[in-house]
């Protein structure tokens, strides 16, 4: 990464705007996932039905990843953040309508709107963070990506506040629904047109563009591998926010509240990992930094699958957060620096991150069925152990330990 720049005013605004929206969609995600029983009760489904209504998330999410860094490349990331914050939001307000008139339908399809929103706004944030990285020669994406854990912890609680005094599930995601589009509102007034846009070549267009660009830079071996670190990394995080509650009731008989609240944990060392990773990565670098991230996620696994103890396995849920934290914005920041295609590499690696955090985790439940959820999350260490060795990709010259100044803060001027 270059030498730090003075920051301009309108860079400085650029930056504040993606903090603050990321905090936003991080506090909308956790409003609905903390609501997700008060809606399960609206629509008096059984937990199969309902698990078929949360369907809709899913496949709101991949299709919202997989189109993202395709319209990136055309529009620019600011036109890709407009569609997605007005997803958003209709999603939320359908899924708010949809649960007030117990209207199953509706909330399927207000949350394949919501997660659409969700997968088109994230792999466009990566760009845009991405491009203020490299206009102010300092760490961005790690604190960007911390707005969003720290908008999952206001999130939950909030949830859990307004669940204790039973108020309406629809008129809290409303609630949401505009905060979030004020938000965005600002977000997008701040952010430049343009970022991440290029213009096709004329041999893209005859050999059809759009798909073997995207592909055609996973030719390149450093991507592929740290495409690899992102998607162990990336399923490592997915397979707590999946399944770390249930895994500490049935795997060690804790109650549903000390689950909850052990998830709430794993929040909160993410959240810390992200904001105080800067000066670290400034120290060691991103390979070493990960390195070790990846090895203390690890033994946070290895306690909490092994442990006989359910205080010691809890405990053990905040390495597992601190590992994960840093892992999937400080290999997004490496696949777009100092290399040429910036743009379609960043998102490149933000679709194969996401995919695996969306896709992977729910996998490990058909195999805890043949061996348990305990047994299943050693697929996390093996995940996590491979991608500890093979972080050397994410060294480069431009990369040095000791190059870039402390990390910024989400309300940093």
């Amino acid at each position: 990464m270059k030498n730090p720049q003075v920051i301009d005013a309108t860079t400085r605004r650029w930056r504040a705007a993606l903090f603050l929206f990321m905090l936003a969609t991080g506090v909308s995600m956790a409003s609905w996932v903390a609501r997700t029983p008060a809606v399960r009760d609206a629509l008096d489904v059984t937990t199969g039905a309902m698990g078929l209504v949360l369907f809709g998330l899913s496949i709101g999410s991949m299709a919202g990843v997989l189109a993202s860094g395709g319209l990136v490349r055309r529009h620019g990331g600011r036109s890709v953040i407009t569609l997605g914050a007005a997803l958003l939001v209709a999603g939320l307000l359908v899924i708010a309508g949809g649960a007030a008139l117990e209207v199953s339908g509706g909330v399927f399809g207000g949350l394949a709107l919501f997660g659409a929103g969700m997968g088109l706004a994230e792999v466009a944030f990566n760009i845009e963070g991405a491009a203020v990285e490299r206009a102010v020669g300092r760490p961005v994406l790690p604190v960007l990506h911390g707005c969003f854990s720290l908008g999952t912890v206001v999130g939950a609680l909030l949830g859990m506040g307004l669940t204790a005094l039973r108020f309406p599930v629809g008129w809290h995601l409303a609630a949401i629904a505009l905060a979030v589009a004020a938000a965005g509102a600002w977000t997008v007034r701040a952010v430049p047109a343009g970022t991440g846009r290029e213009e096709p070549e004329a041999a893209d267009h005859a050999r059809g563009g759009g798909w073997r660009a995207q592909v055609a830079v996973w030719r390149d071996r450093r991507l592929v591998l740290i495409g690899l670190i992102v998607l162990a990394m990336a399923f490592a995080e997915g397979s707590a926010n999946d399944w770390l509650p249930l895994l500490m009731v049935d795997g060690h008989g804790t109650s549903a509240t000390a689950g909850s609240l052990t998830f709430m944990l794993f929040a909160v060392a993410m959240t810390t990992g992200r904001f105080t990773g800067g000066p670290l990565l400034v120290r060691y670098g991103p390979a070493a930094v990960v390195r070790a991230s990846a090895v203390i996620a690890a033994v946070g696994v290895a306690l909490v699958v092994f442990s006989s103890s359910a205080l010691l396995a809890g405990a053990a849920v905040v390495l597992w957060g601190l590992g994960a934290s840093l892992g999937f914005p400080v290999t997004i920041s490496a696949a777009g620096e100092g290399v040429r295609n910036a743009s379609a590499r960043v998102a490149a690696v933000s679709t194969a991150g996401y995919a695996a955090f969306l896709v992977g985790p729910p996998s490990l439940g058909f195999l805890a069925d043949h061996v348990g959820l305990r047994n299943a999350m050693v697929v996390v260490l093996v995940l996590l152990g491979g991608a500890a060795l093979i972080t050397g990709a994410l060294r480069t010259p431009e990369r040095e330990a000791g190059a870039v100044p402390q990390g910024d803060r989400c309300a940093a001027g």
